[in-house]
């Protein structure tokens, strides 16, 4: 399993551990990722993700699931979160449709 974000795609990032005589040495900057359930408003689902937690505190900042997903541009989307994101769309859409009937 790889240690990357369900909704953004955050890997892990490489740098140096500089030692107090100025020797460097490799070492990777992990992602804190946490397993979490959202829930989808719209489309009234639970799904689990496993996402970064600088993540989490973004999609509860903008209202949850949905309005994380409609307010990011698809370019920053993992393919998996695309897939939700045209989802949520399309039962947006419906529900306004519904409405306006």
């Amino acid at each position: 399993m790889s240690r990357t974000c369900d909704l953004l795609g955050t890997g892990p990032m490489s740098g140096h551990n500089v030692s107090h005589s100025n020797i460097k040495t490799k070492r990777r900057f992990e992602v804190n990722l946490c397993n979490v359930t959202l829930r989808s408003d719209t489309l009234g689902q639970d799904y689990k993700l496993r996402i970064a937690a600088k993540t989490l505190r973004t999609v509860d900042f903008k209202g949850g699931l949905d309005g994380f997903l409609l307010g990011t541009k698809n370019h920053k989307l993992t393919p998996k979160a695309k897939k939700l994101k045209k989802a949520v769309a399309a039962g947006t859409a419906s529900l306004e449709a519904a409405a306006a009937e």
